[in-house]
């Protein structure tokens, strides 16, 4: 069902041709694959009160997605480090999660809280959660107690799985409603009501999974997203997105392989030569925490619905990943840019054999053009490629790979079938569709998500009228490429993770002795930004970067702490409005 990310038959020498004919066979393989009849052909459905465009032929719910992948057997499923479960193991452990979880009374509109680094008990509580009918809380393993404590409130799970080191931060929280703990890999002592997973899993397989009801538009995950209110906010992610993301994905690189196909036979390209590749058996590292869009959604679900191997990671190193690569036959590399950088420039990418990789890219951060010509340069077999895309969107708006991404290095690609897009103004006014045009990105589709757990307003201030307002500032050229020119949002993205200016502002105001505080990224080379901070002390005052990371610590997640930080004497420069100058500010401080 599903094609391998990036044509694996073509080498990186090929020359470009004409571009704008290339650029044309993939625009006709779109269309193609969107005529009556195809199983990825669109349609024009009523979701939540807006016209939008669905697959026609999609399933339902993540379940019967799941249950599909039955047939897969004794293949392997995942890798975490040195264990190996196959399919039908973690079928097993499913059925059995699954009817413990309905035991506790866990059902339709239930929620189960995951909160662990990427172990195998996290894909099995995934899908035993959704196939229920009950909504997986993606706990971000970074939180701290007191951003676990928010969480915990604000989304309610009848049911918490966490792994030893979220235990540790869950005993230091007082004051939380009843919640049932199943303790992962873990001997610590556990909460008068918890269990552990060993447990769960020591009975026989019941052998089918319980018998529910429950509609393609109701909550699969709630994955929770920085705001500028410096409060998280949970997205309701639903079946019906998370489904139509996978089949989005399919297409684009369906396409990327049909074009390839018709621009040889019309002779603009030219015939591969040489032996043909031995195709491998598709294998998809998951470096990103699945708590992610990036690693769940556009890893996890289509690898999972093509039976493909998925790899996890313990913790991200750039050499074990390059010698679990070597080991599993890694086809497919997915994750944030600095870590493709990471393993290009390791010593160890020249010892180890990297030849089964035909994909090798991903998203959270903008993959700079710089290192897409290094990866296209760099992998024997396979091309460079992007996806760029929200937590709102359930994984990607658009994509970019292969010979489209050389030839447009600075283009995250075009839109997925399933969203239209469009430009407005800062007052929200619609922008002419013109390829100089710039402005803020909206876009329209079933993957957008329902709206925010418990904040109504937050809902109707991002999605109108079913348009979600991204906060990208961005372009769209005449091939209908999308290019992202700024950021509206106040956020930095510091290797792959938001981190909102506005959350550390608030955490740092917290001691007594700023006047002022502003923060916002700065350019860095491994991580693609870092978050840095300009601070005003009252009078009589005094501090030194130390002690304010050592006031931050615990309070916020340390990827949030400013690892740059300036002292200002005079107040920092604002504007008419009383708002800090902050791109002037960096400027004065970087030079850029």
């Amino acid at each position: 069902m599903f094609c391998r990310e990036g044509p694996f038959v073509y080498g990186n020498q090929t020359p470009m041709g004409n571009n704008e004919r290339v650029i044309n066979h993939y625009l006709s393989a779109r269309a193609e694959l969107d005529t009556p009849g195809s199983p990825f052909a669109t349609i024009i459905s009523d979701v939540r009160g807006a016209p939008v465009r669905v697959f026609a032929s999609a399933p339902a719910n993540l379940r019967m997605l799941w249950e599909s992948t039955v047939a897969h057997g004794d293949k392997d499923y995942l890798v975490y480090e040195d264990e190996r479960y196959t399919y039908a193991e973690i079928h097993a452990q499913v059925r059995k999660f699954a009817h413990y979880l309905t035991s506790q009374g866990v059902g339709r509109h239930s929620r189960v809280a995951l909160a662990m680094r990427n172990y195998p008990e996290w894909v099995v509580g995934y899908w035993a959660t959704v196939s229920i009918g009950a909504a997986v809380v993606g706990m971000n393993a970074w939180w701290t107690a007191p951003e676990m404590e928010y969480a915990l409130n604000d989304s309610q799970p009848a049911v918490l799985v966490a792994d030893d080191e979220r235990l540790e931060r869950l005993s230091h929280i007082a004051g939380l409603k009843p919640i049932h703990v199943i303790a992962v890999r873990s001997d610590r002592d556990l909460p008068a009501d918890g269990v552990r997973w060993a447990d769960v899993m020591s009975g026989t397989d019941p052998g089918s999974l319980p018998v529910v009801e429950f509609d393609t538009d109701d909550d699969a995950t709630i994955f929770y997203t920085s705001g500028t209110t410096g409060f998280p906010k949970g997205a309701q992610l639903t079946h019906r997105g998370s489904i139509a993301n996978i089949y989005n994905i399919v297409v684009m690189t369906t396409a990327v392989a049909m074009s390839e196909q018709k621009a040889i036979a019309a002779g603009d390209i030219p015939a591969p030569t040489g032996p043909a590749p031995v195709a491998l058996p598709p294998s998809f590292m998951a470096p990103t925490p699945l708590f992610h869009v990036t690693a769940c959604n556009c890893i996890l679900h289509p690898a999972t619905a093509s039976g493909a191997k998925v790899v996890l990671m313990y913790k991200w190193e750039a050499g074990r990943a390059l010698e679990l690569i070597e080991r599993e036959r890694v086809t497919n590399f997915s994750g944030v840019p600095t870590m493709s950088r990471e393993m290009l420039l390791h010593p160890d990418w020249s010892k180890r054999d990297t030849s089964s990789m035909i994909g090798m890219g991903g998203g959270g951060a903008a993959l700079q053009p710089d290192l897409v010509h290094k990866i296209a340069g760099a992998l024997k077999g396979g091309q460079p490629s992007t996806g760029y895309g929200m937590t709102e969107t359930h994984g990607i708006i658009t994509a970019n790979s292969a010979r489209w991404f050389i030839a447009k290095p600075e283009s995250c690609g075009p839109l997925v079938p399933t969203l239209e897009g469009k430009l407005v103004d800062e007052d929200g006014n619609d922008l002419p569709r013109d390829p100089n045009t710039v402005g803020v990105l909206c876009v329209r589709g079933s993957v957008v998500i329902k709206g925010y757990l418990n904040r109504a307003e937050a809902t109707a201030d991002s999605i109108r009228d079913g348009w979600l307002n991204t906060g990208d500032i961005a372009r769209i050229d005449e091939d209908g490429f999308v290019y992202i020119v700024d950021r509206a949002k106040d956020m930095v993205i510091r290797g792959g993770e938001n981190v909102y200016c506005s959350e550390v502002e608030t955490a740092i105001y917290n001691h007594d002795a700023i006047a002022e505080a502003c923060v916002f990224g700065i350019p860095d080379d491994r991580l693609g930004e870092v978050v840095a901070a300009v601070i005003v002390l009252r009078p009589g005052r005094s501090m030194s970067d130390v002690e304010l990371r050592d006031f931050l610590t615990g309070k916020i997640a340390s990827f949030k702490i400013p690892s740059k930080i300036w002292f200002r004497d005079e107040p920092i420069p604002r504007n008419a409005s009383g708002k800090f100058l902050k791109r002037e500010l960096r400027k004065e401080i970087t030079g850029e």
